[in-house]
């Protein structure tokens, strides 16, 4: 054989992780309880939730007539409230994205390389084909000498 091909090993190392997904990582408790807690505060839900928490307090802070104690419960009590979430949703979306992006990354570079490989097994194919050609001093150029190529009917004349 012209040429023998030997696969990295990162390929076969490869097949068997697949792509890694944001719960494999999480595998330590305080890393599954805060992958929790994000999970559930980072939805629209809460943010509803928090805002209904937040305006229960702002009749007190009018009846202050304080604009320090108004400017302080729309700071804290209400844009850190309900922005939290929102913020959340986002990072959400933006990392599912990455993630199905990334997820697609793998499959297009498995099917590279599962063409490629393919290349590997039609170019052994084509060295075999050389090397029996060369070995017997048969022409390829000639219809005579090539594989599979048989004596015309009748013989020769």
């Amino acid at each position: 054989m012209l040429y023998d091909h030997q696969p990295h090993e990162h390929i076969e190392a490869r097949k068997s992780e697949g792509p890694v997904k944001l719960r494999d990582e999480a595998t330590r408790f305080n890393a599954k309880l805060g992958l929790a807690i994000t999970v559930a505060v980072g939805t629209m839900w809460c943010a509803y939730i928090f805002a209904i928490i937040a305006l229960i307090s702002l009749p007190s802070a009018i009846d202050s007539h304080n604009v320090t104690v108004l400017i302080a419960w729309l700071s804290s009590n209400f844009l850190q409230l309900i922005l939290l979430p929102i913020i959340i949703v986002g990072q959400n979306l933006q990392a599912s994205t990455a993630d199905k992006r990334s997820e697609q990354t793998y499959r297009d570079a498995e099917a590279v390389l599962a063409e490629a490989l393919k290349i590997q097994e039609h170019l052994a194919a084509q060295d075999s084909l050389l090397e029996r050609l060369a070995g017997h001093g048969e022409n390829p150029d000639n219809p005579a000498d090539r594989p599979g190529a048989e004596e015309a009917p009748g013989g020769s004349s």
